[in-house]
């Protein structure tokens, strides 16, 4: 079991994660949704001891990720959005490194890596180099290292992304499978693949914890959401008065529909099907109903409620800033390797400044 207790992460001054507390229990899919910068990723590296908090604990099965690392990290087997491949290596060479890496004995090694090779289905091509596999399947080495060393609790950091439509399905069903023997945890910005897989879903939004339940649990705390489109064979009075004998109705519309019937929307409190309720009462009312459209609150609709005033753009992090940091570093070096190599060439030819000039120029134009 994971418990995660006021897990709070700060850059500066802004929080990515603020004071996070949830529990995962073992033998289900979670899914966490969120915008970007909602702070998914950011607790996923917590959880898996990748940065440190800010504040608070993560306890994976009763081990502190930070105080006892070797522990809690041996029940936890994690694929990132990038696969943490080598790609000179073949598929059997990886696995044996990732074996190594978490400790495994040398004589279960061989064993454990065939089956997790069958799990994911890549034994037939164990002796391929990574870098000539597909990313659908290079994605699927990436799950393999993840189940090395049998870990209870799986997290996998958007596993999905950047695959075709065939390729998302079979890591789709990869999931599920997964999910019948550990503990999954999955972030993914795709709402129907987290319906789709997913027992259980996290919203986080502005680094809190806005949602946590089953999609059939959030979708009954969401009041009023639930609506029925009907086509009535009578008038507004007539239509309004047999509304008034329902009170699970909260509110209603009705539109005029050719020279005898109403087009009615009828919003319901809470989960309330009223369906068979209306019909007895426009059949007790002899009203024939010519249409009846049944529209249930989906995750879409509980992910736009709940992240309502979610920003657009993703927060900057301390990744971020190392990444542009670097991508400076190199485009400083670049242009400076640039502008020194025809300032070189004049020196040795002796040509006049201006005539070197318009050469970087045109070097930069090119």
């Amino acid at each position: 079991m994971i418990e995660v207790k006021d897990l709070t992460k700060k850059y500066g001054d802004h929080t990515a994660v603020d004071h996070l507390n949830f529990q995962i229990g073992k033998g289900r899919v979670y899914g966490f949704l969120g915008p970007n910068g909602a702070g998914k990723t950011t607790t996923m590296n917590m959880m898996t001891g990748y940065i440190a908090p800010t504040e608070g604990t993560c306890l994976i099965d009763g081990h502190d990720v930070l105080e006892e690392p070797e522990e809690a990290r041996r029940n936890i087997g994690y694929l990132p959005e990038i696969p943490p491949v080598y790609m000179d290596m073949t598929i059997s060479e990886y696995l044996d490194l990732a074996a190594d890496l978490k400790k495994v004995p040398k004589a279960e090694k061989k064993q454990m890596a065939e089956e997790v090779m069958q799990k994911v289905q890549i034994a037939d091509m164990q002796g391929r180099l990574i870098k000539h596999l597909s990313k659908g399947y290079r994605q699927r080495v990436g799950l393999a290292q993840a189940l090395m060393g049998k870990p209870e609790t799986i997290i996998l950091d958007e596993p999905t992304v950047g695959l075709d439509p065939r390729q998302i399905i079979e890591i789709r069903d990869l999931i599920r499978e997964l999910g019948k023997e550990h503990t999954v945890i999955l972030s993914s910005h795709i709402l129907s693949e987290v319906s789709e897989i997913c027992d259980y879903v996290m919203i986080l939004s502005h680094g809190k914890m806005v949602a946590n339940d089953t999609t059939e649990n959030l979708a009954k705390i969401m009041q009023g959401q639930n609506s029925l489109e009907l086509t009535l064979r009578a008038d507004a009075d007539r239509t309004e008065a047999m509304l008034a004998g329902i009170p699970q109705i909260s509110s209603h519309t009705i539109r005029p529909h050719g020279e005898d019937a109403v087009d009615v929307t009828l919003k319901m409190a809470g989960s309330d099907d009223l369906r068979e309720k209306i019909f007895y009462t426009c059949a007790a009312s002899q009203c024939p109903i010519l249409r009846m459209d049944y529209t249930h609150v989906s995750l879409e609709d509980i992910f736009l409620e709940v992240t309502e005033d979610a920003p657009a753009a993703k927060p900057e992090t301390d990744a971020d800033d190392a990444a542009k940091a670097g991508d400076a570093a190199e485009t400083a070096e670049t242009k400076a390797a640039a502008e020194a190599e025809p300032a070189k060439a004049a020196e040795d030819t002796g040509a006049a400044e201006n005539e070197t000039v318009p050469a970087a120029d045109e070097e930069g134009d090119r």
